[in-house]
């Protein structure tokens, strides 16, 4: 078979993969295991039917790690992938009027997609990041499961369960031992990369950002020189302001967007308050928009922009920060 440029959809779910090859207007589609046995089978599966690395661009939804190790896997085999946004296969299926949703029609439609759209291929982040990432969330939902505990025990000693708030005690205390041992392996696997402690020592002298958002940042994001400018890392996290006019009548209140990445975009916000009160530069940001007439939440939004800002600028030039030298630019605000 002639060499053609052929578009793959790849449904990922935990078990299997459903595979759709779109190749001369003709569809072929095919079911493997989610495993690495299932991998090699669909790298055969596409080179039997007319696939030709160079010319083929394969295509599958960001679903967490179930996706990550299949995107892994196939770009190791050579072929070019791109982890999509699941929001913009969603709009593209509501362009086509799609009804109907099964394993197999996603599939199909990521493959259409895919010709459609020619995404960005997707480059595996280094391993260390990916290490840091599992770490992280590791943290994350320890913490949340000690949050959710303490509530339990404010409920069992307001109705006097003496023994109840003991026995949850215990676990708390297990709880925060597991917390404390991570931070620690976080703090180590961090100082152990030299490419790692060297953006993290720049990110730390931003007053307002702490060690728990550096790890945060470094682990959710990667490498921030990946991106092109600041405002491309901003639009990445969504901390950029979104507007809403038509005509005469509609005229919606300026906000936040909420469609990026929205645990960093948490994790910025009390560095943002944090921010407005003890870094010289964002200080006097917040009291200029204030002064302004600007709600105090947006304030607060645009300081967790500006502090994206901050993290782009520093960490690409290579330079810790200045705030005699951040001073200067507070009028060269675009968006806000």
């Amino acid at each position: 078979m002639n060499e053609a440029v052929c578009s793959v959809g790849v449904d990922v779910s935990k078990r299997k993969l459903d595979l759709a090859l779109l190749l001369n207007n003709k569809l072929k589609t095919k079911v493997v295991e989610n495993s690495q046995s299932g991998y090699s089978q669909l790298h055969q599966w596409l080179l039997d039917r007319g696939a030709v690395i160079e010319s083929t661009h394969i295509c599958l939804e960001a679903t967490g790690p179930y996706s990550e190790s299949v995107a892994l896997a196939l770009v190791e085999l050579g072929w070019t992938v791109s982890v999509v946004n699941p929001a913009r296969v969603k709009g593209f299926a509501q362009s086509e009027l799609s009804r109907n949703k099964t394993d197999a029609l996603d599939a199909a439609l990521l493959a259409r997609f895919c010709a459609a759209m020619h995404p960005a291929p997707w480059t595996p982040p280094p391993a260390e990041y990916r290490e840091l990432r599992a770490w992280v969330d590791r943290l994350q939902a320890l913490k949340g499961i000690q949050q959710q505990e303490k509530n339990r025990q404010e409920a069992y000693d307001a109705s006097g369960q003496s023994a109840l708030v003991a026995s949850v005690q215990v676990h708390l205390d297990w709880l925060q031992q597991q917390i404390s041992q991570l931070e620690h392996d976080i703090d180590d696997h961090i100082n152990r990369h030299p490419g790692l402690k060297h953006d993290a020592t720049l990110m730390l002298s931003i007053p307002g950002i702490g060690d728990t958002t550096v790890a945060k940042v470094l682990a959710y994001i990667g490498d921030v020189r990946r991106f092109d400018s600041a405002k491309a890392l901003a639009a990445f996290i969504e901390v950029t302001p979104r507007q809403k006019q038509s005509g005469s009548s509609v005229r919606g209140r300026t906000m936040i967007s909420r469609t990026g990445h929205s645990a960093l975009r948490t994790a910025l916000y009390m560095p943002g308050l944090v921010a407005l009160r003890h870094n010289p530069t964002l200080k006097a940001f917040g009291e200029r928009l204030k002064s302004n007439g600007m709600a105090p939440k947006a304030v607060v939004g645009a300081a967790m922009r500006k502090l994206v800002h901050l993290i782009y600028g520093i960490v690409k030039s290579g330079v810790p920060f200045d705030a005699h030298f951040g001073a200067k630019n507070l009028d060269l605000q675009d968006g806000i």
